[in-house]
């Protein structure tokens, strides 16, 4: 029986307005679903309810032209001979208990360098619009018949080498191991990475978000729900070995921590995390909630307006403030790696900045 004095007096659209900022609108329906069948009490005004509802049938409507669009998209590139992995999004939703509940965001192919520079070659001209290329990561985005499309001829992101030679080792693994799991969409096979080698990619892609302006909890849900669908027969050996030689164990506790207080995740799905040091990780915990809440789903709860309004080269002054301000929190949290990481931060902005970016 759920406690429903937790509910008493809460102001339920701030509730709907925090799961509309962090993207979780169809998981939090679901949850007071989930209440409601378990006897409990509590009221969401009505007219706020059937406005939440409609919201998550867009969502549900959504999610299905976007898995339509990725047979299509995926069965056009396998005519031209090229083979691509379908990174996060719709396919990590199929570890979701109601997949179509998840919002769906872009569509994230991965590629061998020879079928990256094929399927940019084939893809361009199909596009309505086209991003710069990020040509050092082998990155490119662009809009297909409406939906993002992004391509990625690497997983690297902009931590310390260390975090990427565990990537590359991921690519190579994919490709050359053939380190593989896939998801039928409808009659057409979608390939997708490894189990511990998606978590530990969804982990770090995350990470690399935290440190560098942004995270949302849709995303730390995803690397949860990856976790949890494979808990019984994960290699948590090798899991292990990726993580400690990325150096991330300290990161990867805390967000556990997290997980387990904040979230629900149940502590025995959890890899690596004791009850005891879930206790003692509290106050990461708390920063790393508080932090999320600030920033909003990938930042966007932040002010952008200066875009607008001032040269590149005061964007990018303003951004490197920013960032600098971020790492000064999250030294409270992870003070060792947030001073290692921050020059590389910096000086990848710089890059970026020096390309036009």
């Amino acid at each position: 029986m759920v406690n429903d004095s937790l509910f008493k007096d809460l102001d339920w659209n701030k509730v709907y307005q925090l799961a509309q900022e962090q993207s979780v609108l169809g998981f939090m329906l679901q949850g007071i679903d989930w209440l409601k069948a378990s006897e409990s009490q509590f009221t969401v005004p009505q007219v706020l309810l059937l406005h939440w509802i409609g919201e998550v049938q867009v969502i549900e409507q959504e999610n299905k032209e976007m898995n339509a669009f990725v047979v299509a998209l995926i069965e056009k590139l396998q005519d031209e001979n090229i083979y691509s992995i379908l990174l996060k999004g719709q396919g990590v939703a199929q570890c979701y208990e109601k997949p179509l509940l998840r919002t769906c965001g872009d569509v994230d192919l991965f590629l061998s360098e020879e079928d990256y520079n094929k399927a940019k070659v084939f893809l361009v001209p199909l596009a309505s619009s086209v991003e710069t290329e990020y040509e050092n990561s082998k990155h490119i985005g662009m809009t297909i018949d409406g939906w993002t499309v992004e391509l990625h001829g690497s997983l690297r992101v902009g931590l310390p080498k260390r975090i990427n030679r565990v990537l590359d080792d991921i690519q190579s693994d994919t490709f050359n191991v053939g380190n593989m799991h896939s998801w039928m969409n409808g009659g057409t096979q979608i390939f997708m990475l490894g189990a511990e080698n998606d978590i530990m990619y969804v982990f770090v892609h995350f990470l690399n978000h935290f440190y560098k302006g942004g995270i949302g909890l849709r995303q730390i849900c995803d690397w949860c729900r990856l976790l949890y669908t494979y808990r019984e027969s994960l290699n948590v050996g090798l899991l292990e070995s990726r993580i400690m030689q990325a150096g991330l164990m300290r990161e990867w506790k805390a967000f556990g921590a997290f997980a387990v207080n904040y979230l629900g995740m149940p502590i025995e799905a959890m890899p690596f995390l004791n009850m005891d040091e879930c206790a003692n990780l509290e106050k990461k915990a708390d920063r790393i909630c508080r932090f999320i809440i600030k920033v909003g789903n990938f930042g966007h709860n932040r002010d952008t307006s200066y875009y607008g309004k001032y040269p590149f080269v005061v964007r990018k002054a303003i951004s490197a403030w920013r960032r600098t301000k971020d790492i000064f929190h999250h030294i409270m949290i992870f003070p060792l790696d947030s001073l290692r990481f921050f020059p590389n931060i910096i000086w990848n902005g710089m890059k970026s900045a020096a390309r036009g970016e």
